[in-house]
Formats: structure tokens, sequence, C-alpha cells
């Protein structure tokens, strides 16, 4: 990997970080935004929980991204967070839910879904072991 190319992904890599770390604590100071867009086939009583319990995740997968040692695994755990989440955005879009007490264009809710992608895309790219990682591996 080039110097520019690792230094370029360096950066998105805290982006990311930060981008998650933020979403997560927010999980906590702002819950009604998330809880408005929990689907109604799960129980109401898990609805404030499932919001706590994914805003962890979040921060916890986005400070893990930071270490070497754990980034594959945070980034997996991302993935597999955004996966998760995905029929709550999908409920949002389909319902035309707020996003707490806010209205949002039904055009913005459905571009939330493509988002996802996005994010996941930006996760996997840290999943995949730099070339000095490799030289350990093999």
């Amino acid at each position: 990997m080039t110097a520019r190319r690792a230094r370029i992904k360096s950066i998105l890599r805290w982006l990311l970080t930060v981008f998650m770390v933020a979403a997560g604590v927010n999980h906590f100071i702002n819950p009604a935004p998330y809880l408005g867009m929990m689907p109604a086939e799960l129980p109401q009583s898990w609805h404030l929980g499932l919001v706590y319990v994914s805003g962890v995740f979040e921060i916890l997968g986005g400070l893990g991204l930071i270490l070497p040692a754990t980034r594959r695994w945070a980034a997996w755990g991302l993935i597999a967070l955004l996966l998760a989440i995905f029929p709550a955005n999908v409920n949002m879009a389909v319902n035309s839910l707020k996003l707490g007490t806010s209205e949002v264009p039904t055009w913005a809710l459905w571009a939330r879904l493509p988002l996802q992608a996005v994010l996941i895309l930006w996760a996997w790219w840290f999943t995949r072991a730099e070339p000095a990682d490799r030289s350990r591996l093999g």
C-alpha cells in the first residue's frame, strides 16, 4: 500500500470511529429518534433496551477501530450491527416515521437505506489485513 493510500485509509478510519462513537453516545443522550424507528413487531418493553444495546455496540465498534489488534473484529462487529439495524431503517421509510419529533421528507427516509450499504462497505474496508499484518500471518 502506498503511503498516500495508507494515510487516506487512516483518516477515513478515524472519521468512521468518530461517527460511530458519536452516534452511539447519541443513543443515550437522545434516544427518542431511535425509539421511533423500532418495528412494531418487537415488544414495546424491549425498545429502550435495544436502543441502548445498539448504542453500546456502536461505541465499542468505533473505539475498536483504533487499535490494530481489535480493528478487524470491530469492523466485522459494525457490519453485523448495521445489518441488524437495517430493518429499523426500512420500517422508518415504509411507514414514513418521524425522526424523534422531526418530520423527515419521504425521499430522505428512502435515501438512508443505500447509506447503510455505504457504511457497511466503509467498515468492510477495515476487515482486510494490512500488508504488514499479512506478513505476520503467513
